[in-house]
Order: C-alpha cells, then sequence, then structure tokens
C-alpha cells in the first residue's frame, strides 16, 4: 500500500497541486497554498457510522407543502450588544465562528458569556490553549463563579465527543478550532484538512442535537480567519471582533448570520472587570471632540441597524518631498484618493502640494459612501484653514463630477444627530425632492454639489 504524499491545497477553493504555487490557477488567489499530508484512501466506513453523520429523519424527499416552519430558540447571552450582532440572542443548534486577532479579548469575552449562560444552561468550555489553572485565573479577575460552567482542556476531537456525550452540554465553546485535530486525518492540526473536519464534526452534533456551538478561529497576517475558507461558508453566523489593543474599545462585527441581519455592530469597552458594554456609541465617539478646529467634520453612518455618529479629522500641511505622503486610518485609501482628485479637478485645491493625513476617531471603520461628503469637507477645511461649524454634521455620497448623490435612511440619520444636539445637517438635495422630514431641533441644507459646501465653512478666527 501506497505511503501518505504531500499536497498544496488552496485555502480559498480546496484547489489541490502536487507543489506549492504563489497563485491559484483555479480562483487566481496569492499566497493562499497550504501544505497538506494526503494519504491513500482507506476501505469505506460502514453504513451504520456514514449514516450517524447526518441529523436523522432529514434524509428523504419530502414536499414542500408539508415542511413546517421550525422554531427557533433564543438564548440571551447576558451581553445586550452580543445578543444585538446575534439577531436576538444565540439559537439552538447553531454554530457562531468567532474571530480576532490575538489579545483582542475573545477569550475575555467567552468567560463573560460562560457566566451569563450558567444561569440557565449548561456550558461546556473546550481549551486547546490554555490549562485549566490559566482559565480559573481569569475567572477570578473578572469576578465569575462559572456555575454549571465545565472545563476540558483536549485538542483531540474524539475524546471531546466522548466528553460531551458524558456531560451532555446545551452550549459547547471551542478555543480554537485550529487547534482541535482528528486521529483519522494525518495532518498536523491547524492544516486546511483538520480544520475542515474537525469543524464538519461539530456542526453535525450541532445539528442533530440541537445543541449551540461556538468555535473561535484564529487570524492569519493578511486580517482574514485562518483555514479553509469553506469554513465561513459551513457555520451559521461569522463574527469579527475588532479594535486596537492600544485602545480600550472593541467593536463587534457580524459578517454573515442565518438568524438575523448582517453588518450589524456592537460596541465593548475593554476594562479591568472584562468587556463593558457602551449603550451609546456616538456619545463615546464623540467625546473629546475639539472645538473651533479647521480639519474636523462629523457624520452619521450605518451599521446595520444603528446609527452612528463619526468624527472625522483631516490634515493637510504642505511636503517639502516631490511625491506627496498619503495616510488614512478607518477609511479606505482608495476612496481617499478619489475624493482628493475630485476636490482638486472641479474645486482647484492643489494637494498635490500638500501631505495629507486623514482618520476616523475611535477605531471605527467607514466603509459606506454616505461619508464622502463629511471627507470632502473636512479636507478642505484643513486645505483652506476653515472651520467647519461645530453644530453641522454632513451627510452625502460624492460623485466623479462633484455631484452629491442621496442616500438610504435619511430620516433616520438625521434623527441621531439631532438627538447628539446637533443643529444643522448637510444633506443630498435629491433625499428631499420627495418628502423633507421636518425633524424639530435640526436644519437641513441641501446641496446639489461639492461647490456649495465651501459656502458652509468659517474663517479661522
Amino acid at each position: 500500500m501506497k505511503g501518505p504524499k504531500t499536497v498544496y491545497i488552496c485555502a480559498e477553493c480546496q484547489y489541490k497541486s502536487p507543489k506549492w504555487m504563489g497563485k491559484c490557477p483555479n480562483c487566481g488567489a496569492w499566497n493562499s497554498f497550504a501544505e497538506d499530508v494526503e494519504e491513500t484512501p482507506a476501505a469505506p466506513a460502514p453504513a451504520a457510522k456514514r449514516a450517524s453523520m447526518i441529523p436523522s429523519g432529514e434524509h428523504r424527499t419530502v414536499r414542500f407543502e408539508e415542511l413546517e416552519m421550525p422554531e427557533y430558540l433564543r438564548q440571551r447571552t447576558g451581553l445586550g450588544e452580543l445578543d444585538r450582532v446575534l439577531g436576538g440572542g444565540l439559537v439552538g443548534g447553531s454554530v457562531v465562528l468567532l474571530s480576532g486577532e490575538p489579545g483582542i479579548g475573545k477569550s475575555t469575552l467567552l468567560m463573560q458569556i460562560c457566566d451569563a449562560l450558567g444561569d440557565t444552561r449548561r456550558v461546556l468550555y473546550v481549551s486547546g490553549e490554555e490549562s485549566g489553572g490559566q482559565l480559573k485565573l481569569r475567572a477570578r479577575r473578572l469576578g465569575i463563579v462559572g456555575k454549571n460552567l465545565y472545563i476540558l482542556t483536549e485538542t483531540n476531537i474524539e475524546n471531546i465527543l466522548r466528553e460531551a456525550d458524558r456531560a451532555k452540554p446545551e452550549v459547547i465553546i471551542i478555543d480554537s478550532i485550529q487547534t482541535v485535530y482528528s486521529t483519522g486525518v494525518s495532518s498536523a492540526p491547524g492544516s486546511v484538512t483538520q480544520v475542515r473536519e474537525a469543524a464538519l464534526t461539530l456542526i453535525n452534533k450541532a445539528k442533530g442535537e440541537g445543541i449551540s456551538v461556538i468555535l473561535v478561529g484564529h487570524v492569519n497576517k493578511e486580517g482574514s480567519i485562518a483555514g479553509p475558507k469553506v469554513l465561513e461558508h459551513m457555520v451559521d453566523a461569522v463574527l469579527y471582533f475588532e479594535g486596537e489593543r492600544q485602545q480600550a474599545y472593541r467593536i463587534i462585527r457580524a459578517i454573515k448570520n442565518r438568524y438575523g441581519p448582517t453588518n450589524e455592530i456592537g460596541v465593548f469597552e475593554m476594562t479591568d472587570r472584562g468587556l463593558e458594554e457602551v449603550e451609546n456609541p456616538s456619545e463615546m465617539l464623540m467625546s473629546g471632540r475639539p472645538r473651533g478646529i479647521s480639519g474636523n467634520c462629523a457624520v452619521c453612518t450605518l451599521e446595520g441597524t444603528r446609527p452612528l455618529i463619526a468624527e472625522i479629522q483631516a490634515l493637510v500641511t504642505q511636503t517639502a518631498f516631490p511625491a506627496p505622503r498619503r495616510t488614512t486610518n478607518g477609511i479606505d485609501y482608495n476612496r481617499m484618493c478619489l475624493i482628493i482628485a475630485v476636490l482638486e479637478k472641479r474645486l482647484g485645491l492643489k494637494f498635490w502640494q500638500s501631505d495629507v493625513y486623514l482618520n476616523v476617531i475611535g477605531g471605527l471603520r467607514l466603509d459606506e459612501p454616505a461619508s464622502d461628503v463629511s471627507v470632502a469637507m473636512a479636507l478642505i477645511s484643513s486645505m483652506t484653514d476653515r472651520v467647519v461649524p461645530d453644530d453641522l454634521i454632513a451627510i452625502g455620497e460624492l460623485g466623479l463630477a462633484g455631484e452629491c448623490r442621496a442616500v438610504a435612511n435619511l430620516e433616520q440619520r438625521v434623527k441621531e444627530a439631532a438627538r447628539l444636539g446637533f443643529a444643522q445637517a448637510v444633506v443630498p438635495f435629491r433625499n428631499l425632492e420627495k418628502r423633507k422630514p421636518d425633524i424639530p431641533g435640526i436644519r437641513l441644507i441641501p446641496i446639489k454639489g461639492i461647490y456649495e459646501t465651501l459656502n458652509l465653512l468659517q474663517k479661522q478666527k
């Protein structure tokens, strides 16, 4: 019988190659090949063993009219911000993948979840990276008692399933999925094959027995989840735990959720007592905002269903080098270059003679185009040294011709701005053509293009 051989598998599309390649010929991804060991296929498993991987009662054809609507029971995790991201709580039988950079606070978050779920449910915490003593030390620091919490330090998937059958938990937490391995696969733990097989086994157990499973995933140097890309397609929800380790604030973002909305975020603050919820992130993001300073403008962005007021700061300074520097934090670099090009072409501002620095306060990342006008006004303000009024907020998408395009959910954004004390709101003219929202306490300033924003800036005193 032939022995095992080394192959290279693409993490994006599972394409196999006998040698490493920089670019996958199947999907075109770069640096996606990972080394793996492939054995000669053994004899097929008995029918009974193969059938046990499929949930009972779901392997026959039924008419669509005969299907019953399942009632998904949700369990509160004890953290309202996390429940908001999940769509109301942890669904029974669901599999959630939680990823984040090392040291961001994933294990702290999981211990707090265990403490809240332990009041009504039995939780099994499987740790493949820390000992029981280390978990106990963290729990004592956080003030967690650990009622109905069972700890298992194991990385073998067969032993994990055996202990789960004995403890009969209602929630299983795996920290992390990259450390779990199966003896039936000869490759090293963390490889594409091992991660896929371990995740598939846990997903089948969750679906077959109605157990909620939370998987912790590592993040590679590119910022994506380590392991095969198919892992994100297999689970029910994918959550990203974001934030700078030097800052106190953390953001949980849902990029996939079969039981709730996507692109929802939850905001937390890291303290010495663990993660604390930030119920009003807009006030947090706007705290400490300077007054009467050029290069500063506020914007209201939507994260899922939640409106957030963010502060955009721009610094334009003359450069002594032939190639000016462009630096951005929280806004896409190419989007910033596009806005700068529009301002140079339409307004005649000479950004090519200056270094440009752009920053979003609080570690928030703005992805939607509705922040274009606010970015443009901050850049114009810093270039001309004219101040954007402190009580003014700008909302709108900017086109290549300098026009201001309409945005979605304008009334919801303006209401959030009025709640935080803004008296003026720059909005797209086309949003007010059909219906002008009547919101007390705030004046709407419709604009058709970027040219009209020049009259709104005040001279520096």
